[in-house]
């Protein structure tokens, strides 16, 4: 069966997985209007394929000549193509065969500057290896490897504040599928949709030195099957920062993570935030194995002045070991800095409501639950835990919070009480022992002069 093929089939497979979501959580579309009639092998326009020469030309124009002709496969075969940053266009397979590598150039001049998103906002960056802007229709695939320079060191050009590239970058894609492949990547981002919709990754080792795969305000996404091990969030997912996020308004939403395995080694398994402006919502985590963290194994994250919302959050089905500091953590009161121009007042506080945790398995945890920093102004409304079982160091501890359900928690706890609270409502909280108040952070206020869309506003961080 050709690598195009099972992506397809991947992704046809992978729509169905979705239809136990709740309404409103839209599947990717179950196929791919790919169906190439022209094959290029770059070799024939000049590539080398021998890891010295720069293949960025040939591939290049492999990929060009796909696009304008309607849709084609561009196939590396057989060596180690070294390529700067090279772009896909409509209708485009890009396929690395089993033993060929997709090798990144370290010349950051071989790597575009454009405007990409970093820590939430749009500034002048370099692009990513692989990438995409304005198109529809691509696959990436092969089985092969996509490795980036070890040259190229750090997530920013200390000289320029210039972004460095991510491995693979997608900006206004409609139907991507990236599966069945193994990626590398240096201390910046390895995977990075932004504004995508219909997008699936599958069956993929992603190793790097930073986060995983970053969906930033992207709808229907399935990752699935694939296996991390990575030195920052492993899945990280965002939609902007500040006033410039809360103006586009571009949620992450529908998002579908299956079957997968995490190792985290600098912060989470999984973690939404703390660039929230645009929301996040609709968010399903089932059947995957959290292996190690560095903080907790799942972290969702906020802060007044981001904005928006996040909600309808559903994680079942899970094994969490290994996580240094504990399974669970919600902090929306002083998650990542403080945008220049946040979003200010009461609208400046994220508003959160269902997040729902059942049937988690967990092995010695230092600390089962932490949700204590959520605003007493904008309490969390809808926190459900169920059919908790295994051991844990410490318990549960909750803060400003209506609509709690507790329910099934079977958790040996080593030291102090099963569950601690303060200002929370709800059910199973019987013998709860008390908790002290969560302090009123300062009010956040509106910049000035006020931002405009568009304006350059300084450094994200």
């Amino acid at each position: 069966m050709s690598a195009n093929r099972r992506a397809v089939l991947a992704l046809a497979g992978l729509s169905a997985l979705t239809a136990k979501t709740p309404a409103g959580a839209a599947s990717p579309k179950s196929s791919l209007p790919v169906k190439p009639t022209l094959r290029i092998d770059p070799r024939e326009l000049g590539a080398a394929g021998d890891g010295l020469a720069k293949d960025t030309h040939a591939i290049q124009l492999a990929l060009n000549r796909c696009a304008v002709f309607g849709g084609g496969e561009v196939v590396l075969a057989g060596g180690t193509f070294l390529t700067g940053a090279i772009r896909i266009g409509a209708n485009t397979i890009l396929r690395i065969e089993e033993g060929a590598t997709l090798q990144g150039s370290p010349d950051l001049a071989d790597y575009p500057i454009v405007q990409v998103r970093w820590e939430g906002r749009w500034v002048p960056g370099y692009i990513g290896l692989v990438w995409a802007q304005g198109a529809r229709n691509i696959v990436i695939t092969g089985n092969g490897a996509i490795v980036a320079a070890e040259a190229i060191k750090g997530r920013v050009q200390k000289e320029t504040g210039l972004r460095h590239p991510a491995l693979l970058e997608f900006v206004d894609v409609q139907g991507l599928v990236v599966a069945d492949l193994k990626t590398q990547q240096n201390d910046m981002w390895s995977i990075h949709p932004v504004y995508c919709d219909d997008v699936v990754f599958h069956n993929l080792v992603v190793n790097g030195r930073a986060d995983g795969i970053d969906v930033n305000s992207c709808r229907r996404v399935v990752i699935d099957r694939c296996d991390f091990d990575t030195v920052d969030d492993c899945i990280s997912l965002k939609s902007g920062r500040g006033m410039e996020g809360s103006l586009i308004a571009r949620p992450t939403e529908d998002v579908v993570i299956t079957d997968c395995t995490f190792k985290d080694h600098r912060w989470a398994c999984i973690g939404i935030g703390s660039e929230t402006s645009g929301g996040i919502r609709r968010v399903r985590v089932e059947r995957c194995k959290m292996l190690a963290a560095y903080t907790f194994a799942v972290y969702i994250k906020s802060r007044p002045g981001r904005g928006a919302f996040i909600e309808d959050i559903v994680m079942r089905d899970l094994e969490v070991s290994g996580a240094r500091d504990g399974f669970l953590r919600l902090n929306f009161l002083d998650s990542g800095k403080q945008d220049p121009f946040p979003v200010a007042g009461f609208d400046g506080i994220p508003t959160v409501r269902d997040i729902t945790f059942e049937r988690i398995k967990v092995a010695d945890v230092p600390v089962l639950v932490e949700a204590v920093n959520i605003h007493p102004d904008k309490p969390l409304d809808g926190f459900t835990l169920k059919d908790i079982t295994g051991s844990a160091g410490r318990g549960i501890a909750l803060a400003n919070m209506k609509n709690v359900t507790l329910k099934g928690v079977d958790v040996a706890i080593a030291d102090g009480p099963k569950l601690a609270i303060n200002n929370v409502t709800g059910r199973g909280l019987e013998g709860a022992a008390p908790l002290s108040p969560t302090a009123r952070p300062a009010d956040v206020m509106a910049a000035e002069p006020p931002y405009r869309l568009g304006m350059t506003s300084g450094k994200p961080n």
